[in-house]
Protein backbone atom coordinates (compact mmCIF):
# COMPACT_ATOMS: atom_id res chain seq x y z
CA UNK A 1 0.00 0.00 0.00
CA UNK A 2 2.65 2.49 0.82
CA UNK A 3 3.85 2.15 -2.88
CA UNK A 4 0.54 3.10 -3.67
CA UNK A 5 0.51 6.23 -1.96
CA UNK A 6 4.25 7.32 -3.22
CA UNK A 7 3.17 7.05 -6.55
CA UNK A 8 -0.38 8.84 -6.06
CA UNK A 9 1.60 11.51 -4.19
CA UNK A 10 4.31 12.03 -7.16
CA UNK A 11 1.48 11.88 -9.77
CA UNK A 12 0.02 14.76 -7.65
CA UNK A 13 3.27 16.92 -7.89
CA UNK A 14 3.09 16.66 -11.34
CA UNK A 15 -0.23 17.56 -11.95
CA UNK A 16 0.48 20.80 -9.82
CA UNK A 17 3.29 21.53 -11.52
CA UNK A 18 1.58 20.67 -15.14
CA UNK A 19 -1.38 22.78 -13.68
CA UNK A 20 -0.01 26.20 -14.01
CA UNK A 21 0.38 27.55 -17.60
CA UNK A 22 3.82 28.92 -17.29
CA UNK A 23 4.86 26.27 -15.23
CA UNK A 24 3.93 24.36 -18.23
CA UNK A 25 6.26 26.25 -20.76
CA UNK A 26 9.18 26.11 -18.25
CA UNK A 27 9.28 22.54 -18.74
CA UNK A 28 8.26 22.47 -22.15
CA UNK A 29 11.39 24.94 -22.63
CA UNK A 30 13.85 23.21 -20.35
CA UNK A 31 12.83 19.86 -21.99
CA UNK A 32 14.64 21.33 -25.22
CA UNK A 33 17.59 22.25 -23.21
CA UNK A 34 18.68 23.29 -20.48
CA UNK A 35 18.84 27.52 -19.32
CA UNK A 36 19.68 30.71 -17.43
CA UNK A 37 16.67 32.05 -16.43
CA UNK A 38 17.00 35.16 -17.60
CA UNK A 39 16.81 33.43 -20.95
CA UNK A 40 13.61 31.44 -19.98
CA UNK A 41 11.99 35.03 -18.69
CA UNK A 42 12.83 36.48 -21.75
CA UNK A 43 11.54 33.24 -23.63
CA UNK A 44 8.38 32.91 -21.73
CA UNK A 45 7.50 36.72 -21.56
CA UNK A 46 6.88 36.98 -17.86
CA UNK A 47 9.53 38.38 -14.92
CA UNK A 48 11.82 37.67 -13.79
CA UNK A 49 10.50 37.33 -9.93
CA UNK A 50 7.35 35.90 -11.36
CA UNK A 51 9.81 32.97 -13.13
CA UNK A 52 11.74 32.66 -10.16
CA UNK A 53 8.64 31.48 -7.90
CA UNK A 54 7.96 29.28 -11.18
CA UNK A 55 11.21 27.62 -10.87
CA UNK A 56 11.59 27.34 -7.36
CA UNK A 57 7.77 25.39 -7.20
CA UNK A 58 9.42 23.05 -9.81
CA UNK A 59 12.38 22.94 -7.95
CA UNK A 60 9.80 21.58 -4.67
CA UNK A 61 8.49 19.41 -6.86
CA UNK A 62 12.00 17.45 -7.98
CA UNK A 63 11.25 18.29 -11.57
CA UNK A 64 14.26 20.71 -12.15
CA UNK A 65 17.65 21.28 -10.50
CA UNK A 66 19.37 24.16 -10.18
CA UNK A 67 23.11 23.54 -11.27
CA UNK A 68 25.59 26.67 -10.32
CA UNK A 69 28.02 27.92 -12.81
CA UNK A 70 30.18 30.41 -11.46
CA UNK A 71 27.84 33.20 -10.36
CA UNK A 72 24.94 32.03 -12.45
CA UNK A 73 22.55 29.17 -11.81
CA UNK A 74 21.50 27.25 -14.80
CA UNK A 75 18.10 25.24 -14.69
CA UNK A 76 17.62 21.57 -16.33
CA UNK A 77 15.14 18.90 -15.52
CA UNK A 78 15.97 16.69 -13.15
CA UNK A 79 15.68 13.08 -14.83
CA UNK A 80 16.10 13.31 -19.06
CA UNK A 81 12.89 11.11 -18.41
CA UNK A 82 10.84 13.65 -17.37
CA UNK A 83 11.84 15.08 -21.05
CA UNK A 84 9.86 11.69 -22.38
CA UNK A 85 7.24 11.59 -20.42
CA UNK A 86 6.57 15.41 -21.48
CA UNK A 87 6.48 14.26 -25.13
CA UNK A 88 3.94 11.38 -24.71
CA UNK A 89 1.85 13.00 -22.13
CA UNK A 90 1.58 15.96 -24.53
CA UNK A 91 1.00 13.09 -27.67
CA UNK A 92 -1.34 11.57 -25.29
CA UNK A 93 -3.34 14.41 -24.70
CA UNK A 94 -3.69 15.64 -28.20
CA UNK A 95 -4.89 12.38 -29.64
CA UNK A 96 -7.55 12.65 -26.88
CA UNK A 97 -8.52 15.89 -27.63
CA UNK A 98 -8.53 14.95 -31.51
CA UNK A 99 -11.17 11.94 -30.93
CA UNK A 100 -14.57 12.89 -31.18
CA UNK A 101 -16.23 9.81 -30.28
CA UNK A 102 -17.37 10.71 -26.99
CA UNK A 103 -20.97 11.35 -27.01
CA UNK A 104 -20.98 13.76 -24.14
CA UNK A 105 -18.24 16.60 -25.49
CA UNK A 106 -21.20 18.71 -27.31
CA UNK A 107 -23.34 18.40 -24.19
CA UNK A 108 -20.80 18.28 -21.40
CA UNK A 109 -17.87 19.87 -22.73
CA UNK A 110 -16.23 17.14 -20.73
CA UNK A 111 -13.83 15.54 -23.40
Amino acid sequence: MLNLVTDIEVLARFGRALADPIRSRLLLALREAPAYPSDLADAIGVSRTRLSNHLACLRDCGLVVAVPEGRRTRYELADPRLGHALDDLRRAVVAVAADSTCPDTADKSCC
